[in-house]
């Protein structure tokens, strides 16, 4: 079962155990981590699930866990398999790590964390779709998915015979449109889209007074409606908030109401331009 809401646990070090424990308690059951040391404290992310399992708040069945694949580009010197090694060990190298970091013999999601060039889709993603194919063939992970893709790699992807993904995850800019284009592939193709930095990307939309004018009404904060929007447009919506109350309103989103009109009001809110838009 996929959740409706995902909590992120980049940017965490030595935070990472106590917050993935938190986010579980206060009740998230979907959590996205990377086997990339670099931004990620995979491990971290599997002691704070042990506590969890420990305490009785969940068990490993209540959960979707997702993690991804890093290129060597994006890594630091904590590489999670051997630099020497063709694409294809690399991949199968780093879920074993994951795996063991995470304390669980399969994950959910398996995610290549961004393809090899930001012009396309490359030969070096066709070897590493298809090892990660494998690795969900032997039980591994159930889905797959790919992260920080332009509507150029997907379309390149999928006319190349590759297999469409079950999500797609990208950071997702107000004044991009939400990523329309994107999303609207991933519409027709039955693929969820994952919206990371939907507060952070978008200030602006936080600050605009349609959106405080809603929270109002609704006795809700500009975050909740930025959240509720998301998952009314289709997304699974990450959170990577390190507050508890803030964990709390992010989950109390989902019970937000949003007329047919605001979502397409909110949808078509564009950054202001000159002078005074920037914030």
């Amino acid at each position: 079962m996929t959740p409706d809401f995902l909590y992120g646990t980049a940017w965490k070090e030595d935070r990472t155990a106590a917050l993935t424990e938190l986010a579980l308690r206060v009740g998230f059951r979907g959590i996205d981590t990377a086997n990339q040391r670099r931004h990620y404290f995979e491990a971290g992310v599997g002691h704070g699930l042990a506590a969890a399992y420990r305490a009785g708040v969940v068990t490993r069945e209540d959960l979707f866990l997702q993690t991804k694949f890093t290129y060597q580009p994006g890594q630091d010197h904590r590489l999670p398999y051997d630099s020497a090694a063709d694409l294809s060990t690399q991949v199968a190298q780093s879920l074993q790590s994951s795996l063991e970091h995470l304390g669980t013999d399969h994950v959910d999601s398996f995610v290549l964390h961004g393809p090899a060039s930001g012009h396309g889709w490359t030969h070096d993603d066709a070897e590493v779709w298809a090892a990660m194919m494998r690795e969900r063939a032997a039980g591994r992970t159930r889905l797959l998915g790919v992260s920080n893709v332009s509507l150029r790699h997907l379309e390149q992807m999928l006319a190349s015979g590759g297999e469409a993904p079950a999500f797609v995850q990208n950071r997702c800019f107000a004044r991009l449109g939400w990523d329309r284009d994107v999303r609207a592939l991933c519409a027709k193709r039955k693929v969820v889209y994952q919206g990371f930095s939907l507060l952070t990307a978008n200030p602006e939309v936080l600050g605009h007074p349609l959106v405080v004018g809603i929270a109002a009404r609704g006795q809700a904060t500009p975050a909740q409606v930025v959240f509720r929007f998301a998952q009314a447009v289709g997304m699974l919506p990450l959170t990577g908030t390190t507050d508890a109350d803030h964990m709390r309103q992010d989950l109390a989103s989902r019970a937000l109401t949003l007329s047919p009109d605001e979502v397409r009001a909110i949808e078509s809110l564009v950054a202001p331009r000159g002078p005074r838009g920037g914030r």
